[in-house]
């Protein structure tokens, strides 16, 4: 995989490291791989530094551009378009001055992917168009590539559970009260005493078992629900 990225295609989408994303970006679930053959860039050599900020900014720009491919230039280094960055960074990543980005939205699976291809000098016009034409390729690839470990698990906590009313566990059941009060992914986990990210994780499975694909269709099914139950 990593020969053919480096090799054939580089004629094509020429980059020094691609990040392929994917999850659920609304919900804030992302995970990603870093893919380069610049020694020391690779995902597992990252663990120091969070760049889904930057993946989720970068995407919501694509999908404000009609989910078309762009390219976007970092003035002053990748490194400054990262909220927060305390050193993380690869240096090589920190050379990175200008960025190919192109997604493939998931309707059935609701889990988009994102490719953002990365260089230290400019990308050539006509990469987007070519990014575009072989980008099915790319992401049928990859998605044949196992997660590592860390990657794309799920959380465990709730398989075990009672499956009460529309296939929702006892804590996905309390998770939707609360949300149903108004309470943001993060009170909820103060309240729950659970990481935010639990809790988005959480909301992606009810989504998924409820049909739905946002918080208020989420809490209008959830009633709907509650209100079957007690008639």
């Amino acid at each position: 995989m990593l020969q053919w990225l480096q090799g054939e295609l580089q004629h094509f989408v020429p980059h020094e490291a691609l990040v392929a994303a994917w999850g659920d970006f609304s919900l804030g679930l992302v995970h990603y791989d870093i893919i380069s053959s610049l020694p020391g860039v690779r995902t597992t050599d990252m663990a120091d530094c969070d760049i889904s900020p930057l993946i989720r900014s970068l995407f919501d720009h694509w999908v404000s551009k009609g989910v078309s491919a762009y390219t976007t230039k970092f003035i002053n280094g990748l490194a400054c378009e990262i909220p927060g960055d305390k050193g993380g960074l690869h240096p090589k990543l920190r050379e990175m001055r200008t960025a190919l980005v192109h997604g493939i939205r998931d309707e059935r699976g609701r889990h988009d992917c994102l490719y953002v291809a990365l260089h230290s000098r400019k990308i050539p016009v006509g990469s987007g168009k070519m990014l575009e034409l072989l980008l099915p390729y790319i992401d049928t690839a990859l998605r044949q590539v196992s997660h590592l470990p860390t990657q794309g698990q799920i959380d465990q906590s709730t398989e075990t559970e009672e499956v009460l009313d529309q296939g929702l566990s006892a804590r996905e059941m309390e998770i939707m009260s609360w949300v149903r009060k108004g309470k943001t992914n993060h009170e909820i986990g103060m309240i729950l005493d659970i990481s935010e990210f639990t809790v988005k994780n959480h909301l992606q499975r009810i989504f998924r078992k409820l049909n739905v694909i946002n918080r208020a269709q989420a809490v209008s099914a959830f009633a709907q629900t509650a209100h079957n139950s007690r008639a």
